[in-house]
């Protein structure tokens, strides 16, 4: 490409030089340009917010257009902003949160209900058992205490006959004894006759002369007895055995008697037998048990009275009542009562709930195990199903994860199984699918803008930055488009982009490799820029010189442009390299087809590089129809220039004067550094030649470029390793650049066959050559 024009990125250069009056003229058109771009995106924005989404093409035709939607792209960065501060909560324990509350909630209202129920219907039963267990048993026992009293009565009788001798009443008490048996002793207090039961006493071995000193000791129950009271006192502590004594008042003949009646209660305790649950005691009108379940207690004539449901009894008048109750240990009991007529004793009966209750606690807590079994299986399905949705979406998230990054071709998309058949299947194959649209759109525009895009680091409005900019294009390229048509005719359109491509993707590896983005490709022409794509706020200008904070900034910003213009001249002294070894696989590849009919062919070229750093506006340009992000102003403008004054120059790489001003202190050796450069610079060393010729840039004075000879600590395999790992230098294009590399201008020519410039002929104020700075 002979003549480059990309002035201001978008309109090509006059061919002519141009006058003062069409100088202003261009100055004018370019202000009436910016405000039109300005008037577009205004209408671009509010197109945005009524359709609530703009297609922003990036760099292709209309009918081939990517679409992406920018109508969410604030609310989009937000979220991503705020990716990370979502604490991150796997399907699976959800699954499980969910199921277990289900399961949980459901079984244990199922348990509660039937343990509600059956509690209930268990008690009422209890309580109606008890209770009638306690009537039946009562009834008994009146019965048994009745018929001792009868049957004493009717020993009375016998008693009260005048006409027999005591001999008689003693053998009639002998048969009476013989009758019954479990009567022990019979007194007559008034009269103090005794009667003992002889078999009795020897059966159970107890002194007889211990029935007239229990009843000496009972004068409380005697005196009662007086006063027409009927007493039943417990005699078993007296006689150490189980035995009842009565006290009552009897009418013999015309004279009242206090008889006492002295009887064991073996058979008494049968009737009052304690079932397997429940338990059945009797206590007299003081609380003292007469019978009890408990041998040591009846024994002891235990007082029964501190319990609660017996206190309440003795207070109590009524025949009979049923209650339940809590003792001292906190027990509960089902508690029942029934009143005998004789001596004012009461039976009562009573069961524990804790025992009543027992099954259906031991069901309940089988059904409490049974459901945690449930769960645990169900936590271990859940887990495996989970597995199945889980894991497919963690590879999603992590695919996703690596598009937000602008990873597009991340390894993890093959770990997507886009066999599956269901919805997760479907997400697979939309993702893939993603994958190669990203990857489309990225090498129609550019890979740096596409993932920025991605990640929300570009917004929509242009914005001033300060750049440097990179031109380059073939030298005789109309030359080498003509061969290609000779040789191949109608397929050299085929041939010709074959060519380039080879081409371009050497020396685009090389911006890529050094960060920069690619602007543009115009037949044969490159544009490249560096800085684009940082977040270049200038707003410290604005702050007053002696703040502090202003300085800071500033220095910050300046690292940042240094940085630039340093990858730059990376990428352009690569390139060379680059260039050096496609020239060579040009040679093999053509010697290789030669004797084919329509033998392939690659040309042997040389490129002119051109680097100029600057301010810059900076953003999407165009229509609704076609946009790219593309840079313009008068720092592309002098870089286009800089490219085409390689010609002149006699030079591959080409600098302006501005590029050169921000790195000869650090970078090259010069008077600014007393030639000498601090031991961390070395690495990035850049030799150069000042171009003995100077021009006329338009309010800038008289300027100069600056040929790049060599960057001589240049480590050609280190460079070129960030792209291709397994990156061997060929040797004979080692002297391209690095330490085998030129030491000057001359060297550089003779190496690359620039002929050698006759400057006192240059003039690079021409016509065709002038530099215009608007």
């Amino acid at each position: 490409m002979k003549e480059t024009d990309l002035n201001y990125g978008v309109f090509s250069k006059p061919k002519k030089n141009l006058s003062d009056k069409n100088e202003d003229q261009l100055e004018q058109n370019v202000k009436v340009l910016n405000a039109h771009f300005q008037n577009s995106c205004e209408e671009k924005k509010e197109k945005s917010e009524k359709d609530e989404s703009v297609s922003i093409v990036a760099s292709i035709e209309p009918e081939d257009a990517v679409t992406i939607d920018v109508s969410e792209t604030k609310n989009q960065a937000e979220n991503n902003s705020s990716h990370n501060k979502y604490k991150k909560t796997f399907i699976g324990v959800k699954l499980i949160a969910i199921i277990s509350t289900l399961v949980v909630i459901s079984m244990g209202l199922i348990t509660f209900l039937v343990s509600y129920y059956v509690t209930k219907d268990t008690r009422a039963n209890a309580e109606t058992t008890n209770f009638t267990l306690n009537s039946r048993t009562a009834s008994d026992a009146e019965n048994r205490i009745n018929s001792v009293v009868s049957n004493v009565s009717l020993f009375c009788d016998l008693f009260d006959d005048p006409s027999k001798s005591h001999e008689e009443l003693v053998l009639d008490a002998a048969k009476f004894f013989d009758r019954n048996s479990e009567i022990a002793a019979i007194g007559f207090l008034s009269r103090e006759k005794i009667f003992t039961n002889t078999a009795f006493f020897v059966t159970k071995d107890i002194s007889t002369d211990l029935v007239k000193a229990y009843i000496d000791s009972e004068a409380e129950a005697i005196d009662q007895a007086k006063n027409g009271v009927v007493c039943v006192e417990n005699a078993s502590p007296f006689f150490m055995n189980p035995v009842i004594s009565i006290f009552y008042p009897i009418v013999i003949g015309s004279d009242t008697e206090i008889v006492v009646a002295i009887f064991s209660s073996e058979k008494l305790s049968e009737s009052i037998s304690t079932g397997r649950i429940n338990e059945t005691f009797l206590v007299n009108d003081k609380g003292i048990a007469l019978i009890h379940p408990d041998s040591s207690v009846m024994m002891q004539a235990g007082d029964l009275s501190d319990n609660k449901f017996v206190a309440m009894v003795i207070g109590n008048n009524s025949s009979g009542m049923q209650q339940s109750y809590v003792d001292a240990d906190d027990e509960e009991y089902f508690a029942a009562c029934q009143k005998i007529s004789t001596g004012n004793c009461r039976v009562i009966t009573q069961v524990k709930t804790s025992v009543i209750l027992a099954a259906i606690n031991a069901t309940t807590r089988r059904n409490i195990a049974l459901t945690i079994a449930i769960l645990s299986v169900a936590i271990v399905i859940i887990w495996i199903f989970a597995k199945t949705l889980s894991v497919p979406l963690d590879r999603l998230t992590a695919v996703t994860e690596e598009i937000n990054k602008g990873n597009f071709n991340t390894h993890l998309f093959d770990k997507l199984n886009v066999k599956r058949t269901d919805e997760i299947g479907i997400l697979n194959r939309s993702t893939k699918a993603e994958q190669d649209i990203l990857n489309t759109v990225t090498s129609l525009t550019n890979k740096g803008v596409t993932k920025a895009i991605v990640r929300k680091e570009i917004d929509f409005e242009p914005h001033l930055k300060d750049i440097t900019v990179f031109f380059s294009d073939i030298r005789g390229f109309t030359a080498v488009s003509d061969s290609f048509n000779k040789r191949f005719g109608e397929k050299s359109a085929a041939e010709i982009i074959s060519f380039l491509n080879d081409y371009m993707s050497r020396m685009v590896n090389c911006i890529s490799i050094t960060g920069g983005v690619v602007d543009k490709f115009e037949g044969d022409a490159i544009m490249a820029a560096w800085g684009v794509l940082r977040d270049d706020n200038l707003a410290y200008e604005e702050m007053p010189d002696d703040n502090e904070k202003k300085q800071e900034l500033k220095e910050h910003h300046e690292k940042h442009v240094k940085s630039d213009a340093l990858n730059a001249i990376k990428a352009s002294c690569a390139m060379r390299y680059a260039l050096m070894k496609y020239n060579k696989d040009a040679d093999s590849y053509t010697k290789l087809h030669k004797n084919k009919p329509l033998a392939s062919w690659k040309p042997h070229i040389r490129i002119g590089c051109g680097l100029n750093s600057g301010r810059a506006t900076v953003g999407f340009m165009g229509s609704n129809e076609k946009m790219e992000f593309t840079s313009i102003g008068d720092a592309v403008n002098l870089a286009s220039r800089t490219e085409s004054s390689n010609k002149l120059c006699g030079t591959d790489i080409l600098i302006a004067e501005a590029t050169y001003n921000i790195l000869k202190t650090d970078y090259i050796r010069c008077k600014n550094n007393n030639y000498t450069l601090k031991d961390e610079n070395l690495e990035n060393e850049i030799v150069v030649e000042k171009i003995p010729v100077s021009f006329e840039v338009k309010g800038k004075g008289r300027q100069h470029f600056y040929g790049v000879v060599n960057m001589p600590n240049f480590n050609i395999k280190k460079f070129f390793a960030v792209s291709e790992p397994e990156f061997e230098i060929d040797a004979d294009c080692e002297k391209a650049i690095g330490p085998k590399g030129p030491q000057n201008l001359s060297e550089v020519r003779i190496m690359l066959g620039i002929p050698e410039p006759d400057f006192a002929s240059v003039n690079l104020d021409a016509e065709e050559n002038k530099i215009n700075i608007k």
